[in-house]
Protein backbone atom coordinates (compact mmCIF):
# COMPACT_ATOMS: atom_id res chain seq x y z
CA UNK A 1 0.00 0.00 0.00
CA UNK A 2 1.06 3.19 -0.52
CA UNK A 3 0.40 6.46 0.68
CA UNK A 4 -2.17 8.90 -0.94
CA UNK A 5 0.09 11.93 -1.55
CA UNK A 6 3.84 12.61 -1.73
CA UNK A 7 2.97 16.13 0.77
CA UNK A 8 2.76 15.28 4.47
CA UNK A 9 -1.08 14.66 5.53
CA UNK A 10 -2.45 13.23 8.45
CA UNK A 11 -5.31 11.66 6.67
CA UNK A 12 -6.11 7.32 6.94
CA UNK A 13 -6.62 7.07 3.22
CA UNK A 14 -4.10 5.08 0.67
CA UNK A 15 -4.13 3.91 -2.42
CA UNK A 16 -3.93 0.77 -3.29
CA UNK A 17 -0.83 -0.59 -5.59
CA UNK A 18 -3.48 -2.46 -8.11
CA UNK A 19 -6.12 0.02 -8.93
CA UNK A 20 -3.33 1.58 -12.18
CA UNK A 21 -4.61 2.27 -15.52
CA UNK A 22 -2.94 -1.16 -16.68
CA UNK A 23 -5.21 -2.94 -13.91
CA UNK A 24 -8.52 -1.28 -15.51
CA UNK A 25 -10.43 -2.73 -18.00
CA UNK A 26 -12.03 -0.11 -20.02
CA UNK A 27 -14.78 -1.87 -22.61
CA UNK A 28 -17.32 0.67 -23.46
CA UNK A 29 -14.86 3.63 -21.48
CA UNK A 30 -11.92 3.87 -23.25
CA UNK A 31 -12.88 7.71 -24.09
CA UNK A 32 -13.34 8.07 -20.24
CA UNK A 33 -10.22 6.29 -19.67
CA UNK A 34 -8.28 8.46 -22.02
CA UNK A 35 -9.40 11.84 -21.11
CA UNK A 36 -8.70 10.80 -17.66
CA UNK A 37 -4.91 9.88 -18.05
CA UNK A 38 -4.72 13.37 -20.04
CA UNK A 39 -6.12 15.02 -16.99
CA UNK A 40 -3.75 13.28 -14.49
CA UNK A 41 -0.66 14.16 -17.10
CA UNK A 42 -1.23 18.14 -16.30
CA UNK A 43 -3.44 18.32 -20.04
CA UNK A 44 -7.51 18.50 -21.29
CA UNK A 45 -9.84 20.09 -19.13
CA UNK A 46 -9.03 21.79 -15.44
CA UNK A 47 -12.38 19.88 -14.16
CA UNK A 48 -13.56 16.48 -14.88
CA UNK A 49 -16.86 15.07 -13.29
CA UNK A 50 -17.72 11.57 -13.66
CA UNK A 51 -20.60 9.78 -12.28
CA UNK A 52 -21.94 6.07 -12.42
CA UNK A 53 -23.38 3.48 -10.08
CA UNK A 54 -21.84 2.30 -6.47
CA UNK A 55 -18.83 0.22 -7.33
CA UNK A 56 -18.83 0.86 -11.15
CA UNK A 57 -15.03 1.73 -11.22
CA UNK A 58 -15.57 5.11 -10.62
CA UNK A 59 -12.90 5.20 -7.38
CA UNK A 60 -10.87 2.57 -9.46
CA UNK A 61 -10.41 5.38 -11.48
CA UNK A 62 -9.32 8.02 -9.42
CA UNK A 63 -6.80 5.91 -7.88
CA UNK A 64 -5.33 5.10 -11.02
CA UNK A 65 -5.10 9.03 -12.17
CA UNK A 66 -3.06 9.63 -8.50
CA UNK A 67 -0.71 6.79 -9.61
CA UNK A 68 0.03 7.84 -12.72
CA UNK A 69 0.65 11.44 -11.44
CA UNK A 70 2.92 10.54 -8.81
CA UNK A 71 4.49 8.46 -11.51
CA UNK A 72 5.56 11.70 -14.13
CA UNK A 73 6.49 13.33 -10.46
CA UNK A 74 3.67 15.09 -10.02
CA UNK A 75 2.07 15.66 -6.56
CA UNK A 76 -1.45 14.10 -6.74
CA UNK A 77 -4.12 13.84 -3.34
CA UNK A 78 -7.04 11.47 -3.40
CA UNK A 79 -9.84 11.78 -0.93
CA UNK A 80 -13.02 10.13 -0.40
CA UNK A 81 -15.64 11.92 0.50
CA UNK A 82 -17.49 9.49 2.14
CA UNK A 83 -15.65 9.58 5.17
CA UNK A 84 -16.18 13.43 5.28
CA UNK A 85 -18.05 13.24 8.78
CA UNK A 86 -14.61 12.28 10.77
CA UNK A 87 -12.28 15.12 8.72
CA UNK A 88 -12.95 18.90 8.90
CA UNK A 89 -13.32 20.88 5.65
CA UNK A 90 -9.88 22.86 6.44
CA UNK A 91 -8.13 19.25 5.25
CA UNK A 92 -9.10 21.19 1.26
CA UNK A 93 -6.83 24.22 1.93
CA UNK A 94 -3.74 24.14 -0.01
CA UNK A 95 -4.72 21.86 -2.31
CA UNK A 96 -4.72 23.88 -4.80
CA UNK A 97 -1.19 24.31 -5.08
CA UNK A 98 -0.68 20.44 -5.80
CA UNK A 99 -0.64 18.93 -9.68
CA UNK A 100 -3.93 16.74 -9.38
CA UNK A 101 -6.67 16.36 -6.39
CA UNK A 102 -9.53 13.29 -6.92
CA UNK A 103 -12.25 14.09 -4.97
CA UNK A 104 -14.45 10.80 -4.83
CA UNK A 105 -18.19 10.59 -3.47
CA UNK A 106 -18.80 14.21 -4.03
CA UNK A 107 -22.79 13.23 -3.23
CA UNK A 108 -21.75 11.71 0.06
CA UNK A 109 -22.09 15.41 1.66
CA UNK A 110 -24.86 16.99 -0.08
CA UNK A 111 -26.69 18.89 2.30
CA UNK A 112 -23.79 19.38 4.78
CA UNK A 113 -23.57 23.23 3.89
CA UNK A 114 -19.88 23.96 5.74
CA UNK A 115 -18.57 20.72 3.15
CA UNK A 116 -20.32 21.99 0.11
CA UNK A 117 -18.98 25.94 0.91
CA UNK A 118 -15.22 24.25 1.07
CA UNK A 119 -15.46 22.79 -2.15
CA UNK A 120 -17.05 25.65 -3.72
CA UNK A 121 -14.47 27.83 -2.34
CA UNK A 122 -11.48 24.99 -3.25
CA UNK A 123 -13.46 25.21 -6.94
CA UNK A 124 -12.86 28.61 -7.00
CA UNK A 125 -9.02 28.26 -5.90
CA UNK A 126 -8.26 25.50 -8.53
CA UNK A 127 -9.67 27.97 -11.24
CA UNK A 128 -7.66 31.30 -10.50
CA UNK A 129 -4.75 28.80 -9.68
CA UNK A 130 -4.53 27.34 -13.25
CA UNK A 131 -2.25 24.56 -13.08
CA UNK A 132 -3.97 22.04 -10.60
CA UNK A 133 -6.55 19.25 -12.30
CA UNK A 134 -9.21 18.43 -10.58
CA UNK A 135 -11.66 15.19 -11.15
CA UNK A 136 -14.39 15.02 -8.85
CA UNK A 137 -17.34 11.19 -8.56
CA UNK A 138 -20.25 10.71 -7.68
CA UNK A 139 -23.43 8.24 -7.99
CA UNK A 140 -25.00 10.95 -10.31
CA UNK A 141 -24.83 13.80 -12.04
CA UNK A 142 -24.54 17.26 -10.11
CA UNK A 143 -27.80 18.42 -11.15
CA UNK A 144 -29.36 15.19 -9.20
CA UNK A 145 -27.41 14.85 -6.18
CA UNK A 146 -29.17 17.15 -3.66
CA UNK A 147 -26.50 19.82 -3.38
CA UNK A 148 -28.37 23.04 -1.13
CA UNK A 149 -25.59 25.54 -2.78
CA UNK A 150 -26.75 26.59 -6.51
CA UNK A 151 -23.42 27.62 -6.62
CA UNK A 152 -21.40 24.39 -5.92
CA UNK A 153 -23.66 22.77 -8.85
CA UNK A 154 -22.61 25.51 -11.06
CA UNK A 155 -18.93 24.96 -10.56
CA UNK A 156 -19.75 20.84 -10.73
CA UNK A 157 -20.75 21.39 -14.21
CA UNK A 158 -17.74 23.02 -15.61
CA UNK A 159 -15.39 21.02 -17.63
CA UNK A 160 -16.21 17.51 -18.84
CA UNK A 161 -19.00 14.88 -17.90
CA UNK A 162 -18.45 11.19 -18.38
CA UNK A 163 -20.82 8.83 -17.39
CA UNK A 164 -18.93 5.38 -16.15
CA UNK A 165 -20.65 2.71 -18.02
CA UNK A 166 -21.21 -0.86 -16.49
CA UNK A 167 -19.88 -3.50 -17.93
CA UNK A 168 -21.52 -6.69 -19.48
CA UNK A 169 -21.44 -10.18 -17.54
CA UNK A 170 -18.96 -11.13 -20.14
CA UNK A 171 -16.81 -8.07 -20.01
CA UNK A 172 -17.10 -8.55 -16.58
CA UNK A 173 -15.78 -12.10 -17.45
CA UNK A 174 -12.86 -10.67 -19.27
CA UNK A 175 -11.84 -8.17 -16.52
CA UNK A 176 -11.67 -10.93 -13.84
CA UNK A 177 -9.28 -13.16 -16.62
CA UNK A 178 -7.57 -10.63 -16.61
CA UNK A 179 -7.03 -9.20 -13.49
CA UNK A 180 -6.74 -13.26 -12.57
CA UNK A 181 -3.66 -13.17 -15.47
CA UNK A 182 -1.73 -10.34 -13.99
CA UNK A 183 -1.74 -11.86 -10.20
CA UNK A 184 0.07 -15.10 -12.05
CA UNK A 185 -3.37 -16.69 -11.45
CA UNK A 186 -5.24 -19.13 -14.34
CA UNK A 187 -8.67 -18.35 -14.02
CA UNK A 188 -10.50 -20.90 -16.03
CA UNK A 189 -13.88 -19.97 -17.85
CA UNK A 190 -16.06 -21.94 -16.46
CA UNK A 191 -15.14 -20.69 -12.72
CA UNK A 192 -15.35 -17.19 -13.99
CA UNK A 193 -19.27 -17.75 -14.79
CA UNK A 194 -19.93 -19.68 -11.65
CA UNK A 195 -18.59 -16.65 -9.18
CA UNK A 196 -20.65 -13.96 -11.75
CA UNK A 197 -23.79 -16.22 -11.05
CA UNK A 198 -23.52 -16.79 -7.41
CA UNK A 199 -21.49 -13.65 -6.35
CA UNK A 200 -22.99 -9.95 -6.62
CA UNK A 201 -22.04 -8.80 -9.84
CA UNK A 202 -19.97 -5.50 -8.87
CA UNK A 203 -16.38 -5.80 -9.86
CA UNK A 204 -15.20 -4.37 -6.18
CA UNK A 205 -16.91 -7.26 -5.27
CA UNK A 206 -16.22 -9.41 -7.65
CA UNK A 207 -11.88 -8.25 -7.36
CA UNK A 208 -12.32 -9.14 -4.03
CA UNK A 209 -13.23 -12.50 -4.01
CA UNK A 210 -10.66 -13.16 -6.94
CA UNK A 211 -8.03 -11.60 -4.02
CA UNK A 212 -9.76 -14.16 -1.29
CA UNK A 213 -9.11 -16.93 -3.56
CA UNK A 214 -5.64 -16.33 -4.96
CA UNK A 215 -4.34 -16.31 -1.08
CA UNK A 216 -6.37 -19.94 -0.86
CA UNK A 217 -4.88 -21.17 -3.90
CA UNK A 218 -1.32 -20.24 -2.83
CA UNK A 219 -1.39 -21.94 0.55
CA UNK A 220 -3.18 -24.65 -0.43
CA UNK A 221 -0.91 -25.42 -3.82
CA UNK A 222 -4.58 -26.02 -5.71
CA UNK A 223 -5.98 -24.88 -8.75
CA UNK A 224 -9.35 -22.77 -9.31
CA UNK A 225 -11.82 -25.13 -9.52
CA UNK A 226 -15.44 -25.07 -9.19
CA UNK A 227 -15.18 -27.47 -6.05
CA UNK A 228 -12.12 -25.84 -4.43
CA UNK A 229 -13.97 -22.19 -5.04
CA UNK A 230 -17.50 -23.88 -3.64
CA UNK A 231 -15.07 -24.89 -0.56
CA UNK A 232 -13.12 -21.80 -0.11
CA UNK A 233 -16.11 -19.31 -0.46
CA UNK A 234 -18.58 -22.02 1.63
CA UNK A 235 -21.12 -21.73 -1.26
Amino acid sequence: MKASSPIQLSLPVYLPDDETFGSYYPAANQQLLEAIRQVAEGEGETVTYLWGQAKSGRTHLLHAACAHARELNRQAFYLPLGIHASMSPAVLEGLENLSLVCLDDIDQLARNPFWEEAIFDLYNRINEQGDCRLIVSGSAPASQAGFLLPDLVSRLNWGVHYQVQSLSDEEKLTALQRRAKARGLELPEDVGRFLLTRLARDLRTLFDVLDRLDKASMRAQRRLTIPFVKETLHL
